[in-house]
């Protein structure tokens, strides 16, 4: 038996050894690098349309695989 999801839900995980916040809410899944206030929202919509694949495509044929994290590259870059 599922139990519906009525609030948000908060977990942390770790993907290569870097911290992130997940949170469920009843619209939309959001991952934060942990400590930070901006990160990927993706809306449970989207996801079951098939939109989430076509944003992820866009992403990374732009070469900007997170918009929450930069990467070393543009941080340098920022810094000149």
């Amino acid at each position: 038996m599922t139990t519906k999801l009525s609030g948000p839900v908060r977990r942390e995980l770790h993907v290569e050894g870097r911290a992130y916040t997940l949170t469920l809410t009843p619209d939309a899944l959001k991952l934060v690098p942990k400590g930070k206030r901006n990160g990927i929202e993706l809306t449970w919509k989207s996801l079951v349309s098939g939109d989430a694949a076509l944003a992820a495509a866009l992403t990374a044929s732009f070469g900007n695989a997170s918009a929450a994290d930069p990467g070393p590259q543009r941080r340098q870059e920022r810094v000149k």
